[in-house]
């Protein structure tokens, strides 16, 4: 029995059954987040094949992944330095989708939500340092 094409659509519905999956954007693409953090999204940069997405997974997994599938699982130069994984929609079946989808949820789930890690962030920013001042004072 051939394999029904499936779609972004199909990610995004099958995501959405998740725990604390919200819909976002990504570079102005569909994106899937959990907690602010990106799950899965329509992949913007030339390098990756149409009818593609992109899943946050571990670095291991996704080696794993693509030498088991090369045929559904792969990435390109772009994607390399970040923990994704590219996948070719018109080859996994509903079933393999739904499995990546809990793997890259269990992976971007225990990250620490993305507004904690941008007020973190600001809070370590440099201090005040005397007779120093901060920003354009010019005038004042």
């Amino acid at each position: 029995m051939p394999i029904t094409q499936l779609t972004f659509e199909t990610v995004r519905e099958i995501a959405l059954g998740l725990t604390d999956v919200q819909e976002g954007t990504s570079y102005g693409a569909p994106a899937l987040k959990v907690n602010g953090n990106m799950l899965a999204c329509v992949p913007v940069n030339k390098s990756a094949e149409p009818n593609s997405a992109v899943f946050h997974i571990d670095f291991d997994l996704r080696g794993s992944l693509i030498k088991s599938n090369p045929d559904i699982y792969y990435i390109t130069d772009h994607y390399a330095s970040y923990p994704t994984v590219l996948v070719r929609l018109s080859s996994i079946s509903r079933g393999e989708l739904r499995e990546l989808l809990g793997l890259a949820w269990s992976f971007v789930a225990a990250k620490k939500p993305a507004r904690a890690r941008n007020l973190e962030s600001k809070s370590k920013k440099r201090p005040l340092q005397p007779g120093r001042p901060r920003g354009n004072r010019a005038g004042r």
